[in-house]
């Protein structure tokens, strides 16, 4: 059973992020303010349910918490500031959203850099120990789907409605055939071989 919260009596805010290992597009990331002593059972780490369970849990999450929001930072910036700075950028721009404003945040992982004057705690593998992270990366994770979904419709030879931008042998290989997208993140290894070697159209 998942932890209704870390800080004692304080407003708490979960957050994590999806999307982190793409080759291609945005990393999103949400943080989610949930009732005290929430309860919901089925709640768990987004990588251990179904996807028709992911979104049938973001309509309970999005009823229920007392406030949520989903932060993001595209292929450009990540290429500028680096995936874990624009990881923790896109939780920034999640938190900054959130009314009320959290008087404390548990992220999952190992990373984070304090946003406003909040106090704050990592929590490896704390998408499956904490409601409110697990409600964050289903809510990052699914909404972070919904727009890949939507760059396949431009981008169809890259089985984006499948892999989601993940670096799959079937997403090497289009990149190898293609060539690399507008969305594609340049400072990547896109293909695997440890060379970063595309003209990239601008």
């Amino acid at each position: 059973m998942l932890k209704s919260h870390y800080y004692e009596g304080l407003t708490e805010a979960g957050c994590d992020e999806a999307g982190r290992g793409c080759l291609a597009g945005a990393v999103f990331a949400a943080a989610v303010i949930l009732p005290p002593d929430y309860e919901n059972a089925l709640l768990n780490d987004s990588k251990q349910l179904t996807e028709r369970r992911r979104y049938e849990l973001r309509t309970q999450i999005e009823r229920d918490a007392l406030s949520w929001a989903v932060g993001i930072v595209g292929p450009d910036e990540i290429d500028r500031i680096n995936i874990l700075r624009a990881s923790i950028l896109a939780m920034h721009r999640a938190l900054d959203q959130l009314q009320p404003r959290p008087e404390a945040v548990i992220v999952d992982g190992n990373r984070f850099t304090r946003w406003q004057d909040v106090p704050y705690t990592t929590i490896i593998k704390g998408d499956g120990k904490y409601l409110s992270i697990a409600a964050a990366s289903i809510l990052a994770k699914t909404y972070r789907d919904d727009y890949m979904l939507r760059l396949a419709d431009d981008y169809p030879q890259y089985d984006w409605q499948h892999n989601k931008g993940y670096p799959t042998p079937s997403h090497r290989e289009a990149i190898r055939r293609y060539g690399p997208t507008p969305v594609h993140r340049r400072t990547f290894n896109l293909l695997g071989d440890g060379q970063l070697s595309f003209d990239f159209a601008e």
